[in-house]
């Protein structure tokens, strides 16, 4: 596994999105969390399943997808404060 890339806790996407502008939205009886954002009149939704942690690189693949950005791109939002 690079170390470019290493697997991320949910505490660490919950960080990602936190600095992306994201913000969770209520849960309805599941372990899945919906995190939105609405940029330019389009509403982003990430879903991230904690117990799934820590997350595949697949995984983290599709949360970057769905937030909109490249997979290095979601990793250096971890670096921002």
């Amino acid at each position: 596994m690079s170390g470019a890339h290493p697997p991320l806790t949910c505490k660490d996407v919950k960080k990602i999105l936190t600095s992306l502008g994201f913000t969770p939205r209520p849960q309805k009886g599941t372990s899945h969390e919906q995190w939105v954002k609405v940029e330019n009149g389009k509403l982003f939704k990430v879903t991230v399943d904690c117990p799934k942690s820590p997350f595949s690189q697949d995984l983290i693949a599709s949360m970057a997808k769905q937030v909109g950005v490249s997979k290095k791109a979601f990793y250096a939002a971890l670096d921002t404060k």
